[in-house]
């Protein structure tokens, strides 16, 4: 079994679920954004929502790929920073009950953490604090880690850093890792296109993308065209298009995979989880159009539970559904 190495900004998710929309309009965060929020702003909206209780758990989205690829039984590791507080026991708690190995450094700030407002809708938005997070460096980045595995899953979130994703992935090339991928947001796109390009170029196996993400990417809104687009710059790509499934491309060949059908409660770490299961089936040799339709198995389960950890029935469903296929 292939060993894949994840690394991202660590996060614990703290998952509120809210009646109506006011609570938002009165935190000013806009419904559906992810708004990046310090210290301070955290504790407010914790404390607006102490009445309503929340569900913690590892989060971050590179976290969430890699501990679904070890709930399929991958061997795999997470290298990240976090804080020496609760939360920072929570994030490492959760990486090790999946037999995920830790690689984790430790800040000065507190963990980071997304807080997700779930409105009735099944609509996330965030506030998000990245806390010691965004304090790894690169002279952090420990080559004789990569050594230890074959593929890299690398956060796109992590270009806001570019001395350190520029680290990483060189030391992932230079031990020889492929590498994967997952742009983060549409506007991170948009601001650093020309060095996104390059690191596909140079760098990148396989990259995900959303339909606006590849659309800020490639110019071209229909995703069949961007799928193709990006396609001639990465070996394997695919542009995931939510409720309407993926277009994938791989030398040149491309295929749609529809998504399957789900009652849509919460869409947290659907994408991730989709990345999950997609390079699963990749790793293992599988057709894009099968690892395409393994990663909708993960992403449909993923949107009917909230956040994005699955419980051990809908895992052993999933396992024995690959299995069958």
């Amino acid at each position: 079994m292939a060993s894949v190495l994840g690394i991202g900004n660590a996060l614990v998710d703290i998952i509120i679920r809210i009646n109506d929309e006011n609570l938002l309009r009165n935190l000013s965060l806009p419904k559906g954004s992810m708004t990046m929020i310090d210290a301070g702003k955290a504790e407010t909206i914790l404390q607006e929502t102490r009445h309503i209780g929340n569900q913690m758990s590892q989060g971050g989205a590179v976290a969430n790929t890699i501990s679904g690829m070890a709930n399929l039984g991958m061997l795999t590791g997470y290298l990240g920073k976090i804080g020496n507080d609760e939360l920072g026991r929570v994030f490492r708690k959760d990486l090790e009950e999946v037999h995920t190995n830790p690689h984790l450094f430790y800040g000065g700030s507190p963990t980071g953490r997304a807080i997700t407002l779930v409105t009735p809708d099944g609509e996330r938005t965030f506030g998000t604090y990245l806390g010691s997070a965004v304090e790894m460096t690169p002279d952090e980045i420990d080559r004789s880690v990569f050594g230890k595995y074959e593929w890299l899953v690398a956060e796109g979130y992590l270009i806001f850093n570019r001395d350190l994703i520029l680290a990483a992935l060189t030391a992932a090339k230079e031990a020889g890792l492929r590498i994967a991928m997952d742009m983060a947001s549409y506007n991170l796109v948009e601001n650093n296109r020309d060095f996104i390009l390059a690191l596909l170029e140079d760098y990148i196996d396989v990259v995900f993308a959303n339909e606006l993400e590849a659309a800020a990417l490639t110019g071209h809104k229909n995703p069949e065209d961007a799928v193709i687009r990006l396609g001639k710059i990465c070996p394997v790509a695919v542009v995931k298009v939510g409720a309407e499934g993926s277009w994938i491309i791989r030398d040149k060949a491309t295929c749609k995979v529809e998504a399957i059908r789900a009652n849509c409660i919460d869409t947290t770490g659907a994408g991730d989880l989709y990345a999950a299961g997609f390079l699963y089936g990749l790793i293992n040799g599988f057709s894009p159009e099968k690892s395409g339709n393994i990663g909708s198995l993960l992403g449909g389960n993923a949107v009917e539970v909230i956040g994005a950890r699955l419980n051990d029935e809908r895992w052993r469903k999933i396992k024995k559904a690959v299995t069958d296929q």
